[in-house]
Formats: structure tokens, sequence, C-alpha cells
């Protein structure tokens, strides 16, 4: 209670009593302590937020450099939540995250914290993990591995129907105050995606390699957003031929070199600009570049007859002016419909499959063609592949590697062969490298090849001088 006392005077200044005012005050204390706890805690879950934790690391570094014992950050990340968030709602989501807290807690000890940073991210600080490195990790990683499993035990959410979450974690080791709270951190986030990268449900410890990987990444993601306007995307070509070897046309292929610097595989760059959105305009660019050179072969009669293959992305045929950027490319360079032939993979035909024959059916009443790419390494579903209106199936590199050799790849690629041909398809063996391979594939019925054996991807300028 809050007291206060007056002092009550006569007229000649005389004290003649005293007044004591006593007021209740136990609400606004409880409101300044909610206020106090809100402001270092998660609303939801009660567990420090995470201005309480970075303090609270803060006095852990500070510790352990005195006392030279190590601790570890643990950065736990429930599994797939966002699915679980919108398809039964935010309130069996809070539900989840209010057990998640709960479990954490019971798993740790006294003196440790845990703490959840928003979302479905939360984070275990353990202290006191003796003076010894290796003895630290393997505390760290009983404990990582006790969060899992009892993580991934069933909830009950709605009534008596239970769900089922797994978690990755990721983890970084620390002493004393050698790294930032910041980096201690960004260490653990890293794990936390090696985590989830291996195929969640899975601990990882962040380790100098990672960071090291990363810091590749970021830089070949920053060189690959300055690429396109700096010129340093190459597109070359590589031959197709029919059965008795004579050239049928092309696929064009993406390079990057950067200038003084060794060329950078497709391989490492490609599936980066799948992952940030930069294959949109790079696959644009390549769509213009194949035109361009469309237009070029027109004027050759040497090349007049010859098609060009280009690779399109899901992400690129996905958007919703694809159709007319492939119109517009056409037109710009007054290359051919005819001549022009978009390879899918096999991963665009399981969503969306309206929009996407869709599409397809207006570019092919203008004339363009579209084949099948990496046929037999996806999941395609037989009894609807025949609503796509493809003229050609691509066969897998990796099943003409073996087919000399290996009677189950050579089993497959004969499989395909047939069935191309029962859907009257082509069939386009690619990566074929060898005599043998070459005279297998013609005696089953294979009708156009692409490989080292024809000719390497070379600009176009060397193609052309080639023929």
């Amino acid at each position: 209670k809050w007291v206060r006392i007056d002092t009550i005077r006569d007229p000649d200044n005389a004290i003649t009593h005293y007044v004591t005012v006593f007021s209740d005050i136990s609400e606004r204390k409880a409101s300044e302590e909610r206020i106090r706890f809100l402001a270092q805690h998660d609303a939801l879950t009660g567990l420090p937020n995470r201005r309480l934790l970075l303090n609270r690391i803060n006095k852990a570094c500070a510790a352990g450099k005195r006392s030279g014992k190590f601790g570890a950050l643990l950065i736990i990340d429930i599994d797939h939540f966002k699915t679980l968030n919108d398809t039964l709602g935010h309130d069996v989501g809070d539900h989840l995250l209010i057990e998640v807290a709960r479990r954490l807690t019971a798993c740790i000890r006294e003196e440790d914290t845990a703490a959840r940073q928003g979302g479905d991210e939360f984070v275990v600080m353990l202290e006191e993990l003796g003076g010894d490195p290796e003895s630290a990790g393997i505390q760290a990683e009983m404990v990582a591995e006790k969060i899992r499993a009892e993580l991934s035990q069933p909830y009950l959410l709605c009534g008596d129907t239970e769900y089922v979450r797994t978690a990755s974690i990721g983890i970084s080791v620390f002493l004393g105050q050698e790294k930032s709270t910041d980096v201690l951190l960004k260490q653990s986030d890293i794990a936390l995606y090696k985590a989830k990268d291996a195929g969640r449900n899975i601990v990882r410890f962040f380790d100098n390699a990672m960071q090291t990987a990363l810091n590749e990444r970021a830089s070949l993601e920053a060189g690959l957003r300055r690429a396109l306007a700096r010129n340093e995307l190459l597109l070359h070509v590589q031959p197709q031929v029919d059965a008795q070897r004579r050239l049928i046309g092309a696929e064009a292929l993406l390079r990057w070199q950067p200038p003084g610097s060794p060329m950078v595989p497709p391989g490492d760059f490609i599936p980066l600009a799948e992952e940030t959105g930069l294959i949109v305009a790079i696959g644009l660019w390549v769509l213009d570049k194949a035109c361009a050179g469309l237009r070029r072969w027109a004027d050759d009669p040497r090349t007049r007859g010859l098609s060009m293959a280009v690779n399109v992305s899901a992400r690129q045929f996905r958007q919703d002016d694809f159709v007319d950027q492939v119109k517009a490319a056409l037109a710009r360079h007054g290359a051919n419909p005819e001549r022009l032939k978009l390879e899918l993979t096999e991963s665009l035909l399981l969503d969306h499959v309206d929009g996407v024959v869709l599409k397809m059916q207006a570019l092919r009443q203008i004339g363009v063609r579209f084949s099948l790419d990496d046929f037999g390494t996806g999941y395609a579903s037989l009894a609807y592949l025949k609503r796509f209106p493809f003229e050609q199936l691509k066969v897998d590199r990796s099943f003409i590697r073996d087919i000399t050799d290996d009677p189950d790849d050579a089993a497959i690629v004969r499989a395909i062969i047939a069935m191309g041909n029962t859907l009257r398809l082509s069939v386009v063996a690619e990566g074929v490298e060898a005599n043998e391979q070459h005279a297998y594939l013609v005696e089953h019925g294979c009708t156009a090849f692409q490989g080292y054996l024809f000719g390497r991807p070379v600009p176009f300028e060397v193609f052309e001088a080639g023929l």
C-alpha cells in the first residue's frame, strides 16, 4: 500500500494533528510488474524474448571468460510449422508453440536459458559446460538430441487427434567473449540452415567450413547479380544429330565467364539462380539470345532447317506473362517459332496442371514446340503425361552413361524409347559419349542424340564456323 501523511496546523502555525491516507496500489504494482515482464518475455509462451536472451548471452560470455568454462547456443526450428499453421489455423499453431516451450524448459537445467526468438524459432543457451571443448560439444549434443527426441513426440492439439512435428537444431559452442553475441547467433543459424539442408530433424554443429561455404555462396550470388549487367553471361550451343549423325539442331546452354576468373560451372550457379529468383531475368536473356541466333540461322542455307532447344525453369514458366515474353522475343528478332523448342522438366508438371497445359497450348498455336527434359528422374505420372503437348522426350544422361554395362539402365532406356514411340514422341538421348552407346540406342529405336561424341557446347560463331 501507499501511505501519505499530511501535517495539519492552526492559524498560529502550531501542529494540531496529522492526516494519514492509505491507498491500495496492488493493482498498479501488478501492472508494473506485468509491463516489466512483457518487456523481457514472450507474451505467448512466457519464455525470455530476444532482448532478455541477448542480455543473458552477454553475461554468460563474461562469466565464461572469468571461469574458463565453455557454453553453447542451440537454435531450434520447428519443421514445416507453416504448413500446420496454414492448414489448422493460428490458434492450433499457438498451442503447439506453448507446448514446445514447456518441453524445452523441461529438457534443460535451471541455470540454462530457453528463449523464443520469434515465429517457430527458439534458442537454448547452455552454461558451465566445463573447460574442455570436446567435452562441451558432447554435452551440448546430448542436450540437443534430448530436445529433438522430446519435440518429436506427438502433440494433442485438437481434442484427441495427435500431430507429430520434428525439429532441426543448430549448435555453436563458445568460450568467453572471443565472439560477439551477433556472431554466435549467426553461427548457430548457419548450423541450423545446414541441418535443414540435410533433410531436417537433424542436429548440426557450426564449423569454419560452413562459414566458408556460406561466404562463397554469398560471393557467388553477388557476382551473379552483376553478371547480367556486365555482360558476363554467354550462350553456347551443342549439336543434336539423328541416327545417321546428321545435324538436326542444337541446344542453347548457359555459361558464366567472370572477367579474370575461370568459367563458373553451370551446376554451381544455376541452382543458386533458381533459389534467388535471378533465373527469371537470366531465362529471359537466354530466350532473347536464342531467338537472335535462330534469326541468323534463317539467313544461312546450312542452318535454316535447324531447331534451337532452350531450357525453361519452372519458376520462369510460372510467370503470368511467360507466353507474352516468348512471343515478344520471337517478334523482336523475327525468328521462326517452329524452330524454337522449349525444354521443360518433370517437376513443372506436378503443380497447376491446367495452367501449364493452357500456356503450352497457347505457344503451340504459334508453332513453338516442347520437349520433356531429364525424363525418368522425376515423378511425372504417365497417366496424365498425354495431356501435355510434348513432341519429344529427352533421356537423362545418368541412364546413358552405363547403358552398355548396366542391365538396369539399359532396360530403363529401352522402356523410355518404346514408350516414346508408342506416344508418337521422338526420343533424344543426351550425354552420348561413345560409339557403342550410339549404336545400342540406334538399334533400339532412338531417333536423336546429343553428347560429346558429336560435339561439345561452343559459342555460336565456333558452331557456325565448323558447319
